[in-house]
């Protein structure tokens, strides 16, 4: 048996290779939109990846099931999926060999209602799986929240009980030392306390799990139900798109734009993204950009700010570029009209913006009381304590709740370590055109234990 795992740090997702060393079959668990990889590893290991299996339809990323139909892959999800493209629908219970390797699809409803987890036997005769995949069922250390789809009909209570069971009736029954290998890990928007563990096992989940943990079905309803961070701008998109037909990833090579291409995409209503780190972006960009540097969660980020319809053009230099455009196919956003090279911009056309000190911001509070303080903190974070006078607005909602941002002399925007803020920042500045608008380095961080 080949069990492969592939961790996607930027975006807190993962994917499997199982495959037959005996048979050469193998299938792809979960796979993100660029599948170049998992293509590599499978000639390698002489296997030949003959199924996509998907738990469920996926908000957080594009998945890359309709990649791998263009290479002769068959995709499959559990029984109560309703995809637009041909696929195998697995029922309850149902196994599906590559020849002494066996899985076993298991309905886990609760995250969303066609979900499903795969267990993963070393042969037809196993008793007990080796390994099961948990989807966003079961995350080591929590589970996944059940309330992405309300806006689609859906009530979170509901689905929350369907999580209940399906945790307490179906994964628990699984013997402890079960390895367990989740969608995501710390950081995913899809739970509230996931660790940075990338797997674990039954027992240790039964034990250590605390949402597991509560035994009695209304509170484990009211613990899931409350307190989930707040939800990007995109997951609805993702959800929707994963389940359509769709283009595959585009690989072309990105157009270089001339300022008056770029200034025509704008009139069109083109966003134009600064993919380079905060400090320089501070030192000199393009008027009216939103920088969101390459070294964070890049990919989430600009789905948080930024429409999934958009025009894009991405600034920066030509390797950033290619990274950014291919960040951005992972959750869906093609809409990449192409690049402009900072190193062929005039310098002349360029802003630079402020970015403060802890010293300089308590100056500013000293002399000016008029100043504005924006946490764009998640919600969980507070709890780490605050800054006296900041409003609290997390970045995934900062477009839809534009009217409470405060206004002072200046507004200084602020995040845990500095990331977030110049997101948030440079957003503000072409929303907010004639406020004064700074982010604070090293974040609340660098307030809480200033050097």
């Amino acid at each position: 048996m080949i069990l492969q795992q592939y961790y996607l740090q930027c975006l807190s997702q993962a994917s499997y290779l199982i495959g037959d060393e005996t048979s050469g079959r193998a299938v792809v668990v979960d796979p993100r939109r660029d599948i170049e990889e998992y293509l590599g590893d499978a000639e390698r290991l002489g296997l030949r990846i003959e199924l996509v299996l998907e738990t469920h339809f996926h908000a957080d990323f594009l998945s890359g099931h309709l990649e791998f139909a263009e290479v002769g892959a068959e995709i499959g999800y559990g029984a109560h999926a309703s995809p637009e493209f041909p696929a195998r629908l697995f029922e309850d219970g149902e196994r599906y060999s590559l020849g002494e390797v066996t899985l076993e699809v298991i309905h886990t409803p609760g995250h969303t209602p066609e979900s499903i987890s795969i267990a993963v036997y070393e042969t037809a005769e196993s008793v007990h799986p080796h390994a099961v995949l948990t989807g966003d069922t079961l995350f080591v250390g929590d589970v996944g929240r059940p309330d992405l789809l309300v806006s689609s009909g859906w009530s979170k209570i509901e689905l929350a009980g369907m999580l209940y069971d399906s945790i307490h009736e179906k994964l628990l029954s699984l013997p402890d030392e079960t390895v367990v290998y989740p969608a995501h890990g710390a950081g995913s928007a899809c739970g509230k306390n996931l660790s940075s563990d990338t797997w674990s096992t039954i027992g240790a989940q039964r034990n250590e799990n605390q949402s597991v943990r509560i035994q009695d079905r209304d509170d484990f309803i009211a613990s899931i139900t409350e307190g989930q961070p707040a939800q990007p701008m995109y997951f609805a998109y993702d959800a929707d798109l994963n389940g359509k037909i769709r283009p595959t990833r585009e690989q072309s090579r990105l157009q270089n734009l001339t300022t008056m291409q770029m200034d025509s995409l704008i009139e069109e209503g083109a966003v134009i993204l600064d993919a380079r780190d905060p400090e320089t972006y501070a030192l000199g960009h393009l008027p009216g950009s939103i920088n969101i540097g390459l070294d964070g969660r890049f990919a989430e980020f600009a789905g948080s700010v930024i429409d999934p319809m958009a025009p894009i053009v991405l600034c920066g230099d030509r390797e950033q570029a290619a990274e950014a455009r291919l960040r951005l196919s992972r959750i869906g956003y093609d809409q990449v009209r192409g690049v402009v090279l900072m190193e062929d911009v005039d310098p002349v056309t360029v802003n630079r913006t402020n970015r403060i000190s802890v010293s300089e911001l308590e100056a500013l509070q000293t002399n000016d009381s008029s100043i504005a303080l924006l946490d764009v903190r998640n919600p969980g974070e507070l709890s780490d304590g605050f800054i006296e006078g900041s409003t609290h607005i997390p970045l995934s909602g900062l477009t839809r709740r534009i009217s409470e941002v405060p206004r002072g002399s200046e507004l200084v925007v602020y995040c845990a370590g500095g990331y977030r803020s110049s997101i948030a920042a440079s957003l503000l500045r072409g929303l907010m055109p004639d406020s004064q608008v700074s982010d604070l380095i090293g974040g609340f961080s660098a307030w809480r234990d200033p050097l």
